[in-house]
């Protein structure tokens, strides 16, 4: 079974903001909206290309996303090699994303958590580019929303996003990053 995680923050205030991109971008691999709860989180189980797969959004909060992520890891026994993290970048220009794996929380707070609670690094990660606004308050930044332009753009990047987690799905991180990246 594969474990797919999008991370971000519950509620509707932070619908559309920049650290939610990972729960934007699992929204549109599924087409259903039928969430369960459980996990300290939100999920659903479907068979993609033959292969079972856990989509999990958290609901701990970003700090405290390693919690979801541990819990639903240890329930169906997931391997570390068969999980993959969609997670917003400051550090990437914006639109733009890079896959990784067995990499730093680069100050990452919800990858700082996982990395805490499952006790490794070598998870994969689909790192996607929110820029950075050094001027101003990294917090708000972070916790603002995109602008329609911003949003526009992210919406026709997610077929691209969509295939990579078909490929991961399909082929695991190596070949997705020779592919991809």
């Amino acid at each position: 079974m594969k474990l797919i995680v999008g991370l971000g923050n519950p509620g509707k205030e932070y619908d559309s903001t920049r650290h939610n991109v990972g729960f934007m971008i699992l929204d549109h691999f599924t087409t259903s909206t039928d969430w369960q709860k459980r996990f300290d989180g939100l999920y659903r189980i479907e068979t993609i290309c033959g292969e079972k797969v856990m989509l999990l959004k958290p609901t701990t909060f970003m700090n405290l996303s390693g919690n979801s992520v541990s819990k639903a890891m240890k329930y169906y026994d997931i391997s570390i090699e068969d999980i993959l993290v969609l997670q917003d970048d400051m550090d990437i220009g914006f639109g733009k994303y890079k896959l990784k794996k067995d990499s730093s929380a680069g100050g990452h707070n919800g990858i700082k958590s996982i990395i805490s609670s499952i006790g490794s690094n070598a998870f994969a990660r689909l790192k996607v580019g929110i820029s950075h606004d050094k001027n101003g308050n990294t917090i708000d930044y972070v916790l603002g929303k995109f602008s329609k332009e911003e949003r526009e753009f992210l919406e026709s990047q997610y077929d691209t996003f969509n295939a990579i987690l078909t490929e991961f799905i399909t082929s695991g991180i190596d070949k997705t990053m020779n592919k991809y990246n």
